[in-house]
């Protein structure tokens, strides 16, 4: 379904996905802003989105494989290829371009992003049980 189809359709459904995949990109940004903090690098900007864009790259193909548009905010369906997503292509990514890649950065970053990618999704599956009891 194109974007357009989308709009169309369901105009929320729409809305929904473009917030959940704005959420994943932040969520990797502040993961990247951290990790070249605790670093103390300095290019702020391009220096985080250097960092990032292994991350984005392989959240989207995650986004791509889950067809995530369908479910968004799907802790398991989605959630869950979004991250493995990241973090492997991610990894993937940096090693064939040059950067670091040893295993204390990996399980970080399987933390880390664990934590940012899941976590929200976990925390708006229990605000909507919440509401709905």
């Amino acid at each position: 379904m194109t974007s357009r189809n989308m709009k169309t359709a369901n105009p929320s459904a729409f809305r929904l996905t473009l917030a959940a995949a704005a959420t994943d990109a932040a969520m990797i940004l502040v993961f990247a802003a951290v990790g070249r903090d605790a670093h103390q690098r300095g290019e702020v900007v391009t220096g985080v989105l250097l960092t990032a864009w292994p991350f984005l790259a392989g959240a989207a193909l995650g986004w791509i494989i889950a067809r995530a548009w369908r479910q968004p905010l799907s802790l398991r369906r989605t959630g869950l290829a979004v991250w493995l997503g990241s973090v492997a292509g991610g990894m993937v990514l940096r090693a064939l371009t040059g950067q670091t890649v040893v295993l204390p950065f990996v399980i970080v970053a399987l933390v880390s992003l664990g934590v940012l990618l899941l976590g929200y999704r976990l925390l708006l599956a229990g605000f909507r049980r919440r509401r709905r009891a």
